[in-house]
């Protein structure tokens, strides 16, 4: 398998890491070719804890967090590593480490799943000081990683986790260039773009590419910061779903700002957008307490 257009070595580590996943029997495969949603995996473990208040019919959700029962209660090592029964080690056997060569230089990521069939792809971007790993990470922040590998793994899907290395827009452009080389691979995938923290700066660049909104499938901002601009973005004129997960106690981006950002989007009559605050949340609750099941399945029915 290559990729039409281009002859570089990454793109050939690219086809090579595709063509691998094509030749894996599916045997977690999930959802039907008609009907694109999320099967469980671990839902009472990762559900939301429970609803304090819904707003807005049901877009802007008050999520009950507790410290004690969501970190040191679901831990074994508080903030470094979940209990046992959180992590499903399956889709280790479809994780592989790759460079690909872009006309933009090179991008280092890790992808897991299947690509025989693929009908969706979510892809991470970290926050400042991160990398590649931390979005692969199988027992840091609660499992939540691991869990999204499972989703993508066991539904047909495939999950991509690259360096975002500076955040800037150089960054923002080999993401990009990585992510169409991607879709031209599966041509009838559908793609989720989740950004953490400081990684907030590539998926608002992304939402300004008209070949990136066209295929996707919804934006997660997760403990990140809204943009001016995103009204009258090719995310905003393809109605791209807007999902905005924020603790509402982070004292490094204002829980204030998120609600602002939130708010300024449901100008637009009938955009699909969610708010998610965890009370008493900090920086890092919503990459720990997002339910990414929940997050993908909503997207997926509101586009």
């Amino acid at each position: 398998m290559t990729i039409r257009g281009h002859n570089r070595p990454g793109n050939a580590r690219l086809a090579k890491l595709l063509a691998s996943c094509f030749a894996v029997l599916m045997l977690f495969a999930g959802g039907s070719a008609n009907a694109l949603e999320l099967k469980p995996f671990k839902d009472k473990l990762f559900a939301y804890p429970g609803i304090l208040e819904s707003r807005d019919d049901g877009a802007y959700l008050i999520v009950d967090y507790d410290e004690t029962r969501d970190i040191n209660g679901r831990d074994k090592v508080p903030e470094r590593r979940v209990k046992r029964n959180y992590v499903d080690l399956m889709p280790r056997r479809r994780q592989a480490d790759q460079t690909y060569e872009t006309e933009a230089g090179k991008i280092r990521f890790i992808a897991v799943g299947n690509a025989k069939g693929a009908k969706i792809v979510t892809v991470f971007v970290h926050g400042r000081g991160g990398d590649r790993k931390l979005g692969a990470n199988d027992y840091s922040f609660g499992g939540n990683f691991n869990r999204i590998k499972n989703l993508m793994a066991r539904n047909s899907g495939i999950y991509i986790a690259p360096d975002g290395e500076d955040l800037d827009a150089a960054a923002a452009n080999r993401i990009r260039l990585l992510m169409l080389a991607v879709m031209r691979q599966l041509p009838g995938a559908r793609l989720v773009l989740a950004c953490g923290s400081a990684g907030g700066a590539i998926c608002h660049a992304l939402a300004r590419d008209d070949a990136v909104a066209a295929r996707l499938a919804g934006i997660a901002l997760l403990g990140s910061f809204g943009d001016d601009g995103f009204a009258g973005s090719a995310a905003w004129r393809n109605r791209v779903p807007l999902f905005i997960a924020h603790g509402s106690a982070d004292s490094i981006l204002p829980f204030a700002g998120a609600e602002a950002f939130y708010s300024a989007v449901r100008q637009t009559p009938g955009y699909p957008v969610r708010l998610v605050r965890f009370e008493t949340g900090g920086h890092g609750t919503p990459i720990r307490m997002t339910d990414w099941r929940d997050m993908i399945n909503w997207m997926l029915s509101a586009r």
